[in-house]
């Protein structure tokens, strides 16, 4: 049974109460440009950095600002994305459901105070840093809300499957990312990318619509989870594969994003450096890997590591991240050996 608490506000409100600056408008479509450059092929390795979760204002924003002048050092050679994940899945459904849920953290769900919250903190990050955002796309339903802020968009291991993301990605007009699925599979998340590259018919938030399809679509590596246990797939024989698997689908744009955390790190934070190491190594010495590994993701916030509550200033309330210097040292190398 549901209980009807409050109607949310359309988002054509929402943006209409809360707009995207005009002067910000430019700067959307170039980082849009530079990133679907770097999924085609024809760009600048991709970096996607961030918190595992944006749940507090004031040490993103500050995060933003480290990140926005680390990039105005590397972006000769790196297209930066930063990651301001409002939604978070939960495994056993208990915890910090994200920002869109809890504008405060600790404060009662106001879904309605949320999505404005969201939409204000990207706004800032976008004018403060000139960086814009990636999300995960954990509800889709909700996506109409930020797309005019986003710059790329991750659907989640558990989500890689569901019908409704599968389709609704057909209908964004930037990179989507889809994760293997926590066993693994690669048969199912290219079946995934095959579907948001294709035009569908559907019912989306009140609407009948029609999607083109999105070319951009593709995979992005994040390891699987196997009961206790974890096994990478970043390594040189997993992405080529991928390869192998890419190449018998007649998909566009074929490409993989390495997820350096979850399952790939054995959820150990530290081994995301260890992790892009070893990607730029096998970027440089096999020409088919290099071809396909168009980026990587790095969970990182102002402090390492993470806390079950909200006390430590700029620490992940969700999964344990990078510092910021190791962080801006290894995003400095990537910069370095592409």
């Amino acid at each position: 049974m549901f209980q009807k608490i409050k109607k949310i506000p359309s988002a054509e409100e929402i943006l209409s109460a809360l707009p995207l600056p005009q002067d910000l408008k430019k700067l959307k479509a170039e980082r849009d440009a530079a990133v679907k450059e770097a999924i085609a092929g024809n760009g600048k390795f991709l970096v996607i950095a961030g918190p595992c979760s944006a749940h507090d204002e004031k040490p993103v924003l500050e995060y933003a600002a480290k990140l926005g002048k680390l990039n105005l050092k590397v972006k000769d050679k790196l297209t930066v994305v930063m990651r301001v994940y409002s939604s978070k899945s939960r495994t056993r459904g208990a915890g910090y459901m994200g920002m869109i849920s809890k504008p405060d953290y600790g404060m009662p769900e106001d879904v309605a105070k949320g999505v404005y919250a969201v939409r204000d903190l990207n706004i800032k990050i976008m004018g403060e840093s000139g960086l814009t955002a990636a999300d995960e796309m954990l509800y889709p339903e909700n996506y109409p809300y930020f797309a005019d802020l986003l710059s790329y968009i991750a659907v989640g291991a558990r989500s890689c499957e569901d019908q409704l993301h599968r389709l609704a990605a057909s209908g964004i007009n930037v990179p989507v990312g889809f994760k293997n699925p926590t066993g693994g599979s690669l048969e199912i998340m290219l079946n995934s990318v095959g579907s948001a590259q294709s035009g569908h018919v559907f019912g989306f938030c009140g609407w009948q619509v029609k999607t083109d399809g999105n070319p951009l679509a593709h995979c992005v590596l994040r390891g699987a989870s196997c009961g206790v246990k974890s096994r990478p797939n970043y390594r040189l024989c997993d992405v080529l594969k991928l390869s192998e698997e890419y190449s018998k689908s007649g998909l566009f744009n074929p490409a993989a994003i390495i997820d350096c955390n979850h399952a790939n790190s054995g959820k150990d934070y530290a081994r995301q450096k260890e992790i892009c190491r070893e990607t730029l190594q096998n970027r440089s010495k096999d020409e088919r890997f290099a071809k396909i590994v168009k980026g990587v993701m790095i969970e990182s916030f102002l402090k390492e590591g993470c806390q079950s509550e909200n006390s430590v200033y700029g620490k992940s309330v969700t999964d344990p991240c990078l510092g910021w210097e190791n962080t801006e040292r290894l995003i400095c190398e990537i910069a370095e050996r592409v």
